[in-house]
């Protein structure tokens, strides 16, 4: 497998969480799994094989998706970041060189949007 296939999905909702990992596994990504920025944080400090991310906005914690985005934009620039949220679109402004995907979602859209985001 590609390392560039490897990606965390953080999502509160262990339902949804559980299901797009099944569906991106589908797709032939490696996928690691956070229910919060705190576990994707350790997630990323532990694997270095990490190139993509996708988040939800909405999370409970003191880190929201969108400051995840940007923590990871800082500590870890070559990982692309997509973000999610059923809540509407942020603005271009709050998405730190990444890209949206608006809820719900199918797990060929994701994928679409990563082979975008790795040039592909």
């Amino acid at each position: 497998m590609s390392s560039d296939r490897v990606v965390l999905v953080v999502e509160d909702e262990a339902l949804l969480l559980y299901s797009t990992a099944d569906d991106l596994r589908e797709q032939g990504f490696e996928v690691i799994e956070a229910r919060n920025a705190a576990e994707a944080l350790v997630a990323l400090a532990s694997n270095p094989r990490i190139s993509l991310l996708f988040t939800d906005i909405d999370m409970p914690g003191s880190m929201d998706g969108l400051a995840l985005a940007a923590a990871v934009r800082n500590r870890w620039p070559p990982v692309k970041i997509l973000v999610t949220s059923g809540k509407g679109q942020p603005s271009l402004s709050q998405l730190p060189d990444g890209a949206f995907l608006s809820k719900p979602y199918t797990s060929n859209a994701i994928a679409e949007v990563f082979s975008r985001l790795l040039g592909r």
